[in-house]
């Protein structure tokens, strides 16, 4: 194993290690830099989107690219919900529009089990999304990480 190739926290994941995994998770697709995100997964991931499969990292890195041209002004936040060895469960909330200017918030959970060396091996994902005002948004920073102050989803009743 290289160190490009380790991506900590590594399993058997900790509390504390599974929340640091989750917040750099969010932060990562917080960029929409499908290239960079792309690295956190093995290169024969395996993922399930909705009903979009992906069966190695070229494939995911292709559908994120996608995502992000579509789903504009992109703001996501994670919650983990709970973790065992190498595997952990999230769940989501994150809002954006399209390019007609309607605004969505979209919840998901996913499950995500990883390799020894920290990438993410496979990717379950079952999202739904929610048309909202502008007028109901909840994320309001400035594109990319969300501040640290910023609410959870458990603090904003989501």
């Amino acid at each position: 194993m290289s160190d490009a190739q380790v991506r900590p926290p590594l399993p058997p994941f900790t509390r504390e290690t599974a929340i640091e995994k989750v917040r750099l998770a969010e932060d990562g697709w917080n960029t929409r830099d499908a290239e960079k995100v792309a690295l956190a997964y093995s290169l024969d991931t395996q993922w399930r989107n909705r009903a979009e499969f992906a069966h190695n990292r070229e494939e995911a890195k292709a559908f994120l690219a996608r995502k992000w041209k579509k789903e504009l002004e992109y703001r996501l936040i994670k919650e983990l919900w709970a973790f065992d060895g190498n595997r952990i469960a999230v769940r989501y909330a994150y809002e954006w529009r399209d390019d007609s200017g309607n605004w969505f918030r979209s919840y998901g959970n996913e499950n995500w089990e990883f390799a020894a060396d920290g990438l993410m091996q496979r990717r379950f994902a079952c999202i739904n999304d929610m048309p909202i005002k502008e007028s109901e948004r909840k994320f309001f920073w400035p594109l990319g990480r969300r501040p640290d102050d910023h609410p959870s989803l458990s603090d904003l009743g989501l």
